[in-house]
């Protein structure tokens, strides 16, 4: 059981109460003031985070390898987000829990994040088998062809 829903609102009374108790409608407003900067620093930094997210590409991240290694269990998709600075591209319809979201890098690795009641509960790092090259090997039988004497250029 979450007992934040509980204990974070009790909490909240129990300090309005005893600020009352103590100074009276001065003690109540300095714990409402500190509220209020305390909701207030929150949502400054909900819209920073997005509004870092909103210039990078839907499901973009620097390394995949390197937000595996940051990523611990029971964080918040609004950390994972801070984290890659870009939304997550959604696997799952929206409004379905567990959600699960994929940020892939530039070389095509990506981890894929599933969220259940908005915390992280595991995440997968895929990466991409290393290509075959695409050259041929040059054979050691034929001696290679000699290069065309360059037009001299002082003339």
């Amino acid at each position: 059981m979450n007992f934040k829903k509980f204990l974070i609102p009790l909490g909240i009374l129990v300090l309005c109460f005893a600020a009352w108790r103590a100074m009276g409608w001065q003690g109540l407003f300095a714990v409402g003031g500190g509220l209020l900067m305390w909701a207030l620093l929150h949502f400054t930094r909900l819209m920073n985070v997005m509004s870092k997210a909103s210039k990078r590409p839907l499901g973009y991240v620097g390394s995949a390898v390197m937000l595996n290694a940051k990523l611990r269990e029971g964080v918040n998709l609004m950390y994972v987000v801070a984290l890659t600075r870009s939304l997550g591209e959604p696997l799952t319809p929206e409004g379905t829990d567990p959600e699960r979201y994929r940020w892939t890098d530039g070389t095509q690795s990506h981890v894929t994040c599933e969220f259940r009641g908005g915390r992280l509960v595991q995440w997968e790092l895929v990466r991409p088998s290393p290509a075959e090259p695409s050259f041929a090997e040059p054979s050691t039988t034929e001696p290679p062809a000699a290069l065309p004497d360059a037009p001299d250029a002082r003339r």
